[in-house]
């Protein structure tokens, strides 16, 4: 019988450049998304002690390259590895992405959940300027891990599908001022305002605060722009404003940093 050391997860990189996030249960190795190179991803996995080889499969949220750039070389180069997305996500990958493996593929809609073996994988809706964007909620057990980035705002529909999970990344895209100040162009920071857009560090802390739960032990800020955020100054817009509210940040549950290029450590949900 397989030992059950429960969910372990990484964050593996976080940002408006790159993503992707490695979870295991004694059954099953997975991604959510795939946002680098091959040889980049490798390299992440191996700094947490970990190989592509192992992963049985890859869900992808939503065809923007900083989520797909990886997607068709990893599907090619390891047959074992099964690629989950919805329909319209599929049709709208990038050209650069080549042909997939169509026996490597299943398709996997908003409101459904994939059962595989001792895991299972929730997608819903988020409100994203792409084909039709979805994210997911992980279950091992009676534990849960969910993933909200890219989207405009956090409906009522996914605060209750994701309430009182074990841990979180939760967007914190960018600093409004520092947004409305920098080089992007007006029609570029409209679209990343928009209610199809991205999350800004105060939108992110509301949303944890509609989700949070006594289960809840850790957050991690994900998907920042590096132009118009700073880690820091993520981490203390969240934190404080969750204090403020009277939320017990570092006693109940911590606030955690994620990085464009440096693979967070790997926790036990």
């Amino acid at each position: 019988m397989t030992e059950d050391f429960g969910m372990r997860v990484s964050v593996l990189a976080s940002s408006s450049s790159g993503n992707a996030t490695y979870i295991e249960t004694p059954q099953h190795h997975i991604l959510i998304d795939a946002g680098f190179s091959g040889k980049k991803l490798q390299a992440l996995m191996q700094s947490v002690g970990r190989d592509l080889k192992d992963v049985d499969s890859l869900f992808l949220t939503h065809e923007h390259t900083d989520h797909s750039k990886g997607v068709g070389v990893l599907t090619r180069r390891y047959p074992d590895i099964t690629l989950y997305a919805n329909q319209l996500t599929l049709e709208a990958l990038p050209q650069s992405i080549g042909k997939l493996p169509a026996d490597q593929v299943q398709v996997i809609e908003p409101g459904q959940t994939m059962s595989l073996g001792d895991l299972d994988i929730e997608a819903f809706a988020v409100s994203h300027d792409a084909a039709q964007a979805q994210f997911y909620q992980v279950h091992h057990d009676d534990k849960a891990f969910a993933i909200v980035t890219d989207t405009g705002y956090v409906s009522d529909h996914v605060a209750g599908t994701i309430r009182d999970a074990d841990a979180y990344v939760m967007e914190c895209n960018h600093d409004v001022e520092m947004l409305r100040m920098g080089p992007y162009p007006w029609p570029l920071k409209q679209r990343i305002l928009s209610d199809t857009g991205h999350l800004s560090n105060e939108d992110g802390a509301n949303a944890i605060m509609d989700v949070i739960g006594t289960r809840t032990k850790r957050i991690y800020l994900g998907h920042l722009s590096p132009h118009n955020n700073i880690k820091a100054l993520a981490h203390i817009t969240v934190a404080n404003m969750l204090k403020e509210q009277g939320l017990p940040v570092g006693r109940d549950f911590d606030i955690y940093d994620t990085d464009p290029a440096i693979a967070d450590p790997m926790f036990t949900v």
